[in-house]
């Protein structure tokens, strides 16, 4: 069933990130210590950026189709990976990744031009994840930092999600599927995305988002019986052979972000 069908996507997105901050903070709440300002700042800062990154995807994808919004979106990510890059070989592998993920998502723009605002601000907003998920990451705080990070965007997300939300709060299998949605989407989706983010650096973590699309193609094929055409398979081959080709570099005890 599509939440979409019966909840407005700005509710689906609120719900998604507040209950996911409650189910990290519940889990977290051992590790909680007294918290800095800049502590504070910067998971206030990846929160904000989850959250309205959450946003502005579900409301693109509400008038653009998926496939387009994740070429469009990836944008995001391989800025990153471009600054970051620093070597022909890391080169090489950026652009395999760029090429794979086109011919996976086909390169298409909507001519629905309020879908391509929403889907490009999520696509900087995704970037912004990446950068300032790693400086959460780095707080050394386990989970406690996604999960109050997550809980300030999910507070900020409020105005927008409210509304039209009492359904959710009169329905306990509306409510059982946001929180399936929550957990699975981002209490323990964005906790893999800190652990991982505090073994690799920046840039590999964001050519390693390419293999989203794969991973996409892999479980439509397993779980709906949807055939990858001879292009999907190639376009996965080209981001394999990206995340294979990247140089492994260690991650460097002072990487430039943004303060």
């Amino acid at each position: 069933m599509n939440l979409f069908d019966e909840l407005r996507p700005a509710t689906v997105a609120w719900l998604r990130v507040l209950i996911g901050a409650l189910v990290v903070l519940a889990v977290s709440v051992r590790s909680q210590r007294r918290w800095t300002w800049p502590d504070l700042r910067a998971a206030a800062i990846f929160g904000l950026a989850t959250a309205f990154m959450n946003l502005c995807f579900y409301l693109a994808i509400d008038r653009v189709a998926l496939g387009k919004s994740v070429v469009i979106e990836f944008i995001g990510p391989i800025a990153v990976a471009a600054v970051f890059t620093r070597t022909r070989r890391n080169s090489v592998a950026l652009l395999l990744a760029v090429v794979g993920v086109m011919v996976l998502s086909g390169v298409e723009i909507d001519k629905e031009p309020l879908g391509l605002v929403y889907i490009l601000a999520a696509s900087a907003l995704w970037a912004g994840y990446i950068l300032f998920g790693r400086r959460v990451a780095d707080l050394d705080r386990g989970m406690s930092g996604l999960g109050v990070g997550l809980l300030i965007g999910g507070v900020a997300l409020t105005p927008f999600g409210i509304t039209g939300s009492g359904a959710v709060f009169t329905s306990g299998r509306l409510l059982v599927l946001c929180a399936v949605v929550a957990v699975l989407s981002s209490a323990i989706g964005y906790s893999i995305d800190q652990s991982v983010l505090r073994r690799i650096p920046v840039r590999r973590f964001a050519v390693l988002l390419a293999l989203l699309p794969v991973t996409a193609m892999v479980v439509g094929f397993v779980a709906l019986a949807q055939r990858p055409s001879v292009l999907d398979l190639v376009g996965a081959a080209l981001v394999v052979v990206a995340v294979i080709v990247q140089e492994r570099d260690e991650l460097p005890p002072t990487e430039e972000l943004p303060a």
